[in-house]
């Protein structure tokens, strides 16, 4: 408990202080944000508010989880488990394409960064990178970092392991590239108004926490009653998903209407590959779903207004993602935003209903 309070300290303080150095650089740098044409003629006053702000989340969170990590090797000798480590990549690796997008916009004053060619073979190599490791590299607890399948919750319902090893590997790789994909263009939508993706990512990470904290308690081997899980590392899981929540609620500080920074593409790919990883390494990527409902229901109303425009030349939508379809409605964009952390919150309190109720299910309580 003390390593998970001073991983949530550092985090807070980093994001605390770090993030108005930030906004002072990027002012000196003159690294405004380039506001979309086509988007509501609301935002245009937002053109050249600093960007980039992803930078000092995920220090933050890189920095919460390392001095818990040092913490709890000074007092016991534990060492940092590989499982968080290849969180960690997946959150770092996307957040790199996303600087490297965001900087690529700043210098050429524009709001085209990286193409979308280029963004996509970015995420294939960092995704597979972390497929294969996490299903190759031996854990300290003997437990799988991931599973070659796909799971609701703990035990795969589909195990891609019917044809053998190498197979199982090629399918997980594919599986893992759409996870990365969907998740981190799932959040990038939703950061399209001032604390919108903050907001519900420190909603969406704390829920993360509840479920590998759960994992951590009732782990395989462990001494409690009940359904244990297979899970590697949960409790450094647990401290991740925190920090990234206190990241996340520290930076919403400065990127509350009206924004003082945004994240960036920075932050949201990076947001978005740490709750795929999360969702991969707790085991839960169909309950992320539900945990991830409001990202889900950005994602979605775009893809639905491009699918339902290609075919009749007509819009669903006043505009997509599905935020800025009730800002032309007549709501203010705090309004928005506020409710939809309200939708997110509910989205994260079904999905930990749906847990623990399996929980409940699995340990033959229901009845009892």
């Amino acid at each position: 408990m003390i390593a998970l309070i001073i991983g949530m300290l550092v985090s807070l303080i980093v994001t605390m202080v770090g993030t108005p150095m930030l906004i002072r650089l990027v002012h000196r740098l003159h690294y405004g944000q380039y506001i979309r044409q086509d988007g509501p003629k609301s935002h245009l006053v937002k053109r050249g508010t600093p960007t980039l702000g992803g930078v000092v989340i995920n220090i933050a969170i890189l920095l919460g989880w390392g001095s818990s990590a040092l913490y709890r090797y000074l007092h016991a000798g534990d060492v940092p488990s590989w499982s968080a480590v290849l969180v960690l990549f997946a959150m770092l690796s996307m957040g790199l394409l996303g600087f490297i997008d965001d900087f690529a916009k700043v210098s050429k004053k524009q709001n085209e960064g990286l193409t979308v060619g280029g963004k996509f073979f970015g995420q294939f190599v960092f995704a597979t990178i972390y497929a294969v490791l996490a299903l190759i590299i031996p854990t300290k607890t003997g437990m799988p970092s991931a599973q070659a399948g796909m799971s609701f919750i703990e035990k795969p319902f589909f195990s891609f392991e019917f044809a053998g090893r190498a197979v199982a590997i090629i399918l997980f790789v594919i599986w893992v590239n759409f996870l990365m994909t969907a998740w981190t263009n799932a959040v990038n939508l939703t950061d399209g108004l001032d604390g919108l993706a903050a907001g519900s990512s420190m909603i969406s990470f704390t829920g993360f926490g509840v479920i590998a904290f759960w994992e951590s308690y009732h782990i395989k081997g462990g001494g409690h009653q009940g359904y244990s899980y297979a899970v590697s590392d949960p409790l450094d899981l647990t401290i991740i998903a925190i920090c990234a929540a206190v990241a996340c609620f520290g930076f919403l500080w400065y990127n509350s209407n009206p924004a003082s920074i945004f994240m960036g593409d920075t932050g949201s790919l990076a947001l978005g590959g740490l709750f795929a990883a999360l969702s991969i390494a707790t085991h839960t990527e169909f309950l992320a779903v539900i945990l991830g409902g409001l990202y889900v229901m950005e994602a979605m109303s775009d893809v639905i207004q491009v699918g339902y425009f290609k075919m009749t030349h007509k819009r669903v939508f006043k505009m997509a993602p599905i935020h800025h379809h009730f800002e032309l409605s007549g709501w203010t964009e705090t309004k928005v935003v506020v409710r939809f952390w309200m939708i997110e919150l509910l989205f994260v309190l079904l999905a930990l209903t749906v847990f623990y109720g399996d929980w409940v299910a699995r340990s033959g309580l229901l009845f009892s």
